[in-house]
């Protein structure tokens, strides 16, 4: 710390590192994992505790858990983040937990945003996992199973943990606005202000504290912050953000939820989700192309204009581009929801793949099956599908 650091004091700390949890009391995470009958709890208890994957989005907790966890144990806490560190650092941390292990202390090694790491720097963790030089706990944003190798994550006890919920995000934002690291009670703020605040965080605990600092620098400070008033901040603030990597797992569980909207029929749902996808900035030529896929794969033979008007939302979105374009979408996937379903097609022709990879190239028959296969029916459609088109 040099002499302006001093000088500014801890007030100058952005408000989300001040208002770090200090117990587990305090971390309003998930119930099953911290709560007073959660495992975390066990393993202080038990003084036992696995080498962890946390696996959950932005503004958790997940560093901060792993704070607490270390402290209730007393173990020497090391943290690292794959962004800086590799296998020089993985060592060093080895050597500095071998030194406290000298002092009776056991070393947790956290690994802040573990599945950067390239394999070799994963696989330099094995041998330190292992022999229990230090127990690792990793945290991630990325879905482990394609992230972290296999032979890591075997040795891993992973933790989902869920967006912070409302209730929980309340919590938060009344301890900023009472501690004496935060506000104590000087700020005011309105049950239907704090419902907007806390719906813009989006379950991220660190976005809504940053969200409370700058909201509280732009009012006027009235005797309350009302309902009305921090609408009109928020505003300030510019369009609310929407978590969306199209290369992540909110690529994956939304375009999974897209197409699962369309296959319940629910075409609310549907539109939803094309929208998230839109407004995160997700490629509308892939939800159109996946869009001609269900249009066959889904709705086949039930009703064949699904595969025409999927096409032709392709061809408008190549016609008029975006944002004219997200009404065409939005025109064919709340058709295809609304579409009977018949998955025929695609059980016919997979069926058949199969047939020709186990019997190879039988001699052909015009008009026919070959020998040994006339008794074969690939394709079986639903009842009367053709008086429903």
């Amino acid at each position: 710390m040099d002499l302006f650091e001093a000088a500014r004091g801890p007030e100058s700390e952005p408000l989300a590192h001040r208002l770090r949890p200090k117990t587990l009391d305090e971390w309003f995470g998930s119930a099953k994992i911290a709560g007073p009958n959660g495992m975390v709890r066990s393993w202080i208890k038990s003084k036992q505790l696995p080498s962890l994957l946390l696996w959950g989005p932005p503004g958790v907790g997940k560093t901060t858990l792993a704070l607490l966890i270390a402290d209730a144990l007393g173990d020497a806490f090391i943290q690292l983040s794959a962004v800086t560190s590799g296998v020089k650092e993985i060592k060093e941390a080895a050597e500095k937990a071998r030194g406290y292990r000298q002092l009776g202390r056991k070393t947790v090694l956290f690994f802040d945003e573990i599945h950067r790491l390239n394999k070799g720097q994963q696989d330099a963790l094995l041998p330190f996992v292992e022999n229990g030089t230090f127990t690792l706990v990793g945290a991630t944003t990325e879905n482990p199973s394609y992230e972290v190798n296999a032979a890591l994550l075997s040795r891993l006890r992973v933790l989902r943990l869920d967006r912070l919920e409302d209730s929980g995000l309340l919590k938060v934002l009344d301890r900023a606005l009472l501690h004496e690291l935060g506000y104590s009670g000087s700020v005011r703020i309105s049950g239907d202000a704090k419902l907007l605040l806390v719906r813009q965080a989006d379950g991220d605990a660190r976005r809504l504290l940053t969200l409370l600092e700058t909201v509280t620098g732009l009012a006027t400070m009235t005797d309350e912050i009302s309902g009305e008033e921090m609408k009109v901040l928020l505003e300030q603030l510019g369009d609310r953000v929407i978590p969306y990597d199209k290369s992540s797992d909110h690529h994956y569980q939304t375009i999974s939820a897209f197409i699962k909207s369309m296959r319940a029929s629910n075409p609310d749902a549907v539109v939803y989700y094309l929208a998230r996808m839109l407004q995160g900035g997700e490629d509308p030529m892939f939800i159109a192309r996946r869009m001609i896929i269900f249009a066959s794969e889904d709705v086949g033979n039930a009703d064949p204009r699904a595969l025409l008007i999927a096409v032709a939302a392709k061809d408008a979105l190549e016609a008029v581009g975006l944002p004219e374009a997200r009404i065409n979408l939005a025109q064919a996937a709340i058709s295809l929801a609304l579409a009977r379903k018949d998955r025929a097609i695609y059980d016919a022709i997979n069926a058949a793949m199969e047939e020709v990879k186990n019997t190879g190239a039988l001699p052909v028959k015009p008009g026919a099956l070959p020998e040994g296969l006339q008794e074969r029916t690939f394709f079986r459609p639903k009842e009367n599908t053709r008086d429903r088109q």
